[in-house]
């Protein structure tokens, strides 16, 4: 028993100097819980305020004013966006810019007056449950009365939901689950390249060879494009043909920006396999990247509930951009040029990410 003991001690301390070496892993048991902790303690918040809205005033009171003003103390809505027209804010809604439109009509004061039907339109981007939900409690927002009588109509708001009427919540998710399935793999497949050769003894046969760094790190993601875009038609076909998921913008344009992203993200999977040194560290490194962002892209969590700090961090993600690409193309059916605003900053985030790599990278064992 003593014996069996001692070979047990014997081992844990092995297992413990081998953990105190290990630098990374030794970090990840600190960082992971810390990181989950300030996510869902400080960024997750489901109470979703300060929507991006737009107003189209077409009565040009002071009521009419007033009512817009009393809107925005709700803190529901932040206007950003002025308009001339319904069209105007739905072109807005479709680009991304908003996501709510408020329409006050010729009429407003009359419809005021007669306190029969609603005294505005509220306009939705449905392809969000949550922007949803948030919206129509403006719907009960109280209208400026004069005189005697009830202080509100029977309804502020008339609301117009797009996109998703029925708010089928496989229209919101099988889009973006585009994003995160090529984030995951795509991530993956490259985060273990490198250290691969090195394991393997490949990267000696690279050292004699004449191709140049730049040349590697190319070729080293080249054939996974293609398999992102695989992944892409599978997804997209399949959301098709079992949850009805609408197709309403062009292919080529969801395409065109999953090669984007495709690319930026086997970027980010190089340089991670710069940074590690072994298979292990490289499954570690993935995860602590892949779990952030699927925090606070917006997938799991309303985006314009988080703080702005929070928020700050999330524009620096390329999975944040491609989400709000790919619902934009296949829910709203905007163009790529009509949301082109999204797509450069995975461009940048593609060539600094290879800058890096290729920076880090050196042909040799040392």
């Amino acid at each position: 028993m003593r014996e069996t003991l001692g070979r047990i001690l014997a081992v844990v301390r092995k297992e413990a100097v081998q953990l105190r070496r290990d630098r990374l892993t030794f970090g990840m048991v600190f960082g992971l819980p810390i990181m989950q902790l300030l996510l869902f303690g400080y960024a997750i918040n489901q109470d979703v305020r300060h929507l991006p809205a737009g107003v189209a005033d077409l009565a040009h009171t002071q009521r009419s004013r007033v009512f817009v003003a009393d809107a925005a103390a709700s803190q529901v809505v932040d206007v950003v966006a002025t308009a001339r027209s319904a069209e105007e804010l739905e072109t807005l809604m479709r680009q991304g810019w908003i996501s709510v439109g408020i329409v006050i009509p010729h009429d407003f004061e009359r419809r005021v007056a007669l306190g029969r039907e609603p005294a505005a339109q509220l306009l939705v981007d449905g392809s969000d449950p949550t922007v949803l939900s948030a919206a129509l409690g403006l719907a009960r927002l109280p209208v400026p009365r004069d005189g005697p009588g009830p202080r509100a109509a029977p309804a502020a708001f008339e609301v117009r939901s797009f996109y998703n009427p029925e708010r089928r919540s496989a229209v919101q998710i099988v889009p973006a689950l585009i994003g995160v399935i090529l984030t995951m793999t795509m991530t993956l497949f490259t985060a273990v390249a490198i250290v691969r050769e090195r394991e393997r003894g490949n990267l000696e046969l690279l050292i004699t060879t004449p191709v140049r760094t730049p040349e590697l790190m190319v070729g080293k993601i080249v054939p996974y494009v293609l398999i992102g875009l695989l992944q892409v038609t599978l997804i997209i076909g399949a959301g098709v043909l079992l949850f009805d998921v609408p197709v309403r913008g062009a292919l080529v344009d969801v395409y065109a920006a999953a090669l984007v992203f495709v690319a930026a993200t086997l970027g980010l999977g190089l340089l991670i396999s710069t940074l590690a040194s072994t298979q292990f560290q490289a499954f570690q490194l993935t995860f602590f990247t892949f779990l952030p962002q699927i925090l606070l892209s917006g997938f799991m969590f309303p985006f314009d509930g988080m703080p702005r700090a929070a928020q700050w961090l999330a524009e620096l993600l390329p999975l944040t951009h491609f989400i709000r690409i790919i619902r934009g193309i296949l829910l709203r059916g905007v163009t790529l040029a009509g949301i082109g605003h999204e797509l450069w900053p995975l461009v940048l985030f593609f060539v600094a990410s290879m800058t890096l790599s290729t920076l880090r990278f050196r042909k040799s064992l040392d």
